[in-house]
């Protein structure tokens, strides 16, 4: 039985065709390169911006792998198809990240430190954060040392108000 079978694993193991433009059997730089984002992408933390990290190191990887098998492996189609197509995945990916990431952000210092300091603590998320601030239509106020904001009796309470320094 492994007789007959002896023609098949030759075929299998020594059957393909020599690439003649390989000169030596190192890889390219190229090559090299794209395994070492790999193994730097992969040490990538947690969380959104463990994320962003992840996908930046991956996307050039795949991309320098799919350069590689385009120049250096004899234009070896699976290699550039796959590594095209996985690159381009991960540069979605950073697009929907960052994309993520600009939604969630509040719009002016006033706003961040209100947030860090009073709304943070609470655990109350940033889009219930940006509803309570569009119930202010986002605006904030400076006012000067003796100017008065509102007076009893007097100020209308049309809208949410919050003092974050002075009295």
């Amino acid at each position: 039985m492994w007789n007959g079978n002896s023609s098949l694993l030759d075929s299998v193991l020594h059957g393909h065709p020599p690439c003649v433009e390989w000169s030596n059997s190192t890889e390219g730089a190229l090559y090299h390169l794209g395994n070492t984002l790999l193994w730097l992408g992969y040490m990538g933390g947690s969380g959104a911006f463990g994320a962003l990290y992840i996908f930046g190191c991956l996307a050039p990887a795949f991309l320098c792998h799919a350069l590689w098998g385009w120049q250096l492996a004899c234009g070896a189609v699976p290699a550039v198809a796959w590594n095209g197509l996985l690159g381009a995945l991960c540069v979605l990916q950073l697009a929907h990240i960052i994309y993520r990431l600009q939604r969630n952000r509040l719009p002016g210092e006033e706003f961040r430190s209100l947030y860090a300091g009073v709304f943070l603590p609470l655990g109350v998320p940033v889009a219930v954060f940006k509803e309570v601030a569009a119930a202010c239509n986002s605006q904030v106020l400076s006012l000067a040392e003796e100017e008065t904001y509102a007076s009893e009796g007097k100020t209308p309470i049309d809208r949410l108000s919050f003092l974050l320094s002075g009295r």
